[in-house]
């Protein structure tokens, strides 16, 4: 990514433009690389965006959760004094942006979701994470997406270094129980801010009726689709997704 990491403290970020905030919210197995579109885009048009990296391999194993997640957003967001910002979130990032919307509803002004957990996902497979094994890492990397080569030789040895680290590896587990724990369907429909849903017509980890699952659930949600595109829509057709987000806050004046 084009834009510097800061750390401060027990955050590390990036940081780019001026305006409304964005606080973008990566997923389980994402990094701060996966929104370098978003970032760009969003930072030259009038928005400041922050993009956290979550602490999901540096958290107490008993703390390891999405309420603990949400709640190391909100410190973040004290320590940047954001008030209130648009929480965008992808995968786990979504879910964590669910979370935060329902502890702390004063801090949350809009969503965007995108391929967002909290209802129901598909794991890796009961046998993941499957250490050792750097073919299976890569099908399932690449099944994340709906052109196996958005998944580049880099994003599949970072996530068998990952999965190969037996510390790491015990968080991911933890984080996908909580996941399942943590289910929003009951919390959904008191969410009446404006919440913008992206799915990919192919994601086969948050498949479409998940999509529109939160859609009927959500109050004053509207969901648009991206075809040829799995579960980052952001990754796999960053100008649509941009386009999409864009046009939707201009229509609902989040600027």
């Amino acid at each position: 990514m084009e834009y510097n990491v800061k750390t401060e403290g027990e955050f590390k970020y990036i940081e780019a433009g001026e305006g409304k905030t964005i606080i973008v919210l990566h997923g389980l197995m994402g990094t701060l690389d996966d929104f370098a579109g978003v970032v760009k885009h969003f930072s030259k048009n009038g928005y400041k965006v922050l993009v956290p990296e979550l602490p999901i391999y540096t958290l107490p194993i008993i703390k390891t959760n999405v309420k603990n997640l949400a709640k190391f957003v909100k410190n973040f967001m004290e320590y940047k004094n954001v008030p209130q910002a648009t929480l965008l979130g992808n995968s786990l990032g979504g879910h964590v942006s669910l979370y935060i919307t329902k502890a702390f509803p004063e801090l949350v002004n809009s969503l965007v979701l995108t391929g967002s957990s909290g209802l129901y996902e598909k794991a890796m497979g009961d046998t993941y994470p499957k250490r050792g094994d750097y073919d299976y890492i890569k099908t399932k990397t690449e099944a994340v997406f709906y052109d196996p080569k958005t998944a580049s030789k880099k994003m599949v040895d970072d996530l068998f270094k990952v999965v190969n680290d037996r510390n790491c590896a015990i968080r991911i587990l933890a984080l996908a129980k909580s996941a399942i724990r943590h289910n929003m369907a009951k919390d959904l429909p008191d969410m009446k801010i404006p919440t913008c849903l992206v799915w990919g017509k192919q994601d086969d980890v948050t498949p479409p009726d998940v999509a529109d699952e939160f859609n009927r659930l959500m109050p004053n949600s509207e969901l648009f689709w991206i075809d040829k595109c799995g579960h980052a829509p952001m990754m796999e057709h960053p100008d649509l997704f941009n386009e999409i987000v864009n046009a939707w806050f201009d229509k609902n004046n989040i600027k």
